[in-house]
């Protein structure tokens, strides 16, 4: 072998050594760079987070307040040194919604650059969360089918066919004739014959309809300031007609006419006259238009009297009947054709509160039917029983009620009367709108504290 032959080969080992062995000092340096980044993109999903568990306690403590403690806020360690940071932008809840929006990015301090943003909703439920909701005792007959939950502060008879849960505040309760027991008896939280019983439930938490008595103040002067006002008529009140278009015109109306009504002793209004009836001033005989109005423009239609509605919405709107001193005035809202939605998306929303009771009308369809979420915050839902002794005339029985929405009230409501069926509706079924729970009509009271609804990744 000549001398130095070894040299070239020894070099083409060296070089290929050192390629492989910066090859895999490379390859190490990127998995070292992608774990680095992969635990500083875990950090900053967690500093988000952080972020957002930070902001529901904000809304624990200051519901209201959607204007502060947003901007940046330094992130500690359980050792107490800053690590990282995470910004908070907040978006507050649209109108007729509960739903805020929290927006975090987080990211930690060893690796500035990588951030994380996380995007979670919170609200508060409506009060509307029931397809029924009582603060008195019920009694659901065997033509009534619920879908939705039902609850009562006192007792249920359910006769009738429910889907969703029945429940009751009380162990057992005292049944008088309001729910069909002559003489009165003591009975579960909820009885009947009706069903699905695996759904009933008693006793459950009491709801506290004082949480229903929101300031008609404050209504009053949102509705002075971006809806529309209506001062008391000093004659019989005003005429609501929703248009398919997106508005509604009001009349002020002139004069009534009266049926004869009844109502069973005990509820408030007392009985007198014809056979126990009395004349209830419902029948629209002369009115003056005011005007025609924009939904877009008036979420809310206070009114210091009497309304009357009807009508296709298409729109967001809550209508409130009261009037001031509120210790002393009874302001009572009427229903005297059907009220429907122009479309079913979730876009159109109609909440109806009485500040005493909410009444079916006589003349009502055949087939009537109500979108909306109902409100009685003194009284109760009624329609009169018009009666063969109260010169019902064939007039006093209808086919079916539809409802889709919420039923709340804080009184007994009654809609049939009589075994066979003497006033009333020969069918009625009940659908509990979704849509409501977190999105009610503009200005409809909530209850409780801020809950998730949901949470994603930007």
């Amino acid at each position: 072998m000549k001398k130095g032959s070894i040299t070239p080969a020894l070099l083409v080992i060296t070089g290929a050594f050192l390629v492989v062995i910066y090859g895999l000092l490379m390859l190490l340096s990127v998995q070292l760079e992608y774990v680095q980044r992969r635990v500083a993109s875990e950090e900053a999903l967690n500093i988000a987070e952080a972020g957002v568990n930070y902001y529901r306690w904000h809304l624990a403590h200051a519901p209201e307040n959607f204007s502060g403690d947003t901007g940046i806020h330094e992130y500690t360690d359980p050792q107490g040194d800053v690590v990282g940071e995470y910004e908070l932008e907040i978006t507050p809840p649209s109108q007729g919604s509960s739903v805020v929006t929290i927006k975090s990015t987080g990211r930690s301090f060893d690796n500035p650059n990588i951030k994380r943003t996380i995007i979670a909703a919170y609200g508060k439920q409506s009060f509307a969360k029931f397809a029924f909701l009582n603060n008195a005792s019920a009694w659901y007959g065997d033509n009534i089918t619920v879908h939705g939950d039902i609850h009562s502060n006192n007792g249920i008879r359910m006769d009738g066919t429910n889907t969703g849960i029945v429940s009751s505040a009380k162990e057992e309760y005292m049944c008088g004739s309001e729910t069909g027991c002559h003489p009165p008896t003591h009975r579960p939280g909820v009885w009947g014959s009706g069903g699905d019983q695996s759904l009933w439930e008693f006793p459950v938490t009491f709801v506290d309809f004082d949480t229903v008595s929101f300031d008609f103040a404050a209504m009053r002067d949102s509705a002075q300031a971006e809806g529309l006002y209506l001062d008391n008529s000093r004659r019989y009140g005003y005429h609501l007609v929703f248009n398919a278009n997106g508005t509604v015109t009001i009349s002020e109306i002139r004069r009534l006419g009266y049926y004869y009504g009844y109502l069973p002793s005990g509820e408030g209004l007392g009985n007198s006259g014809q056979g126990g009836c009395r004349q209830r001033y419902q029948r629209i005989t002369q009115e003056n238009n005011l005007g025609t109005y924009n939904l877009d423009e008036t979420p809310i239609i206070f009114v210091e009297d009497d309304v009357w509605v009807e009508g296709t919405v298409n729109g967001r709107v809550t209508v409130v009947a009261a009037g001031f001193p509120v210790q002393s005035r009874t302001q009572n809202i009427w229903i005297n054709n059907n009220i429907v939605y122009a479309n079913y998306d979730g876009s159109n929303a109609l909440g109806l509160i009485a500040q005493n009771d909410i009444y079916f009308a006589r003349d009502i369809p055949l087939d009537f039917r109500i979108d909306g979420a109902l409100l009685a915050q003194k009284g109760r839902i009624v329609r009169h029983g018009y009666l063969w002794w109260c010169g019902g005339w064939g007039d006093e029985i209808k086919d079916s009620l539809t409802i889709n929405g919420a039923m709340i009230s804080f009184g007994k409501s009654y809609w049939n009367y009589g075994d066979p069926l003497e006033s009333g509706f020969y069918e009625r079924e009940i659908f509990y709108d979704g849509n409501l729970l977190y999105a009610p009509p503009p200005y409809f009271p909530t209850t409780g504290e801020y809950q998730f609804i949901t949470w994603k990744e930007e």
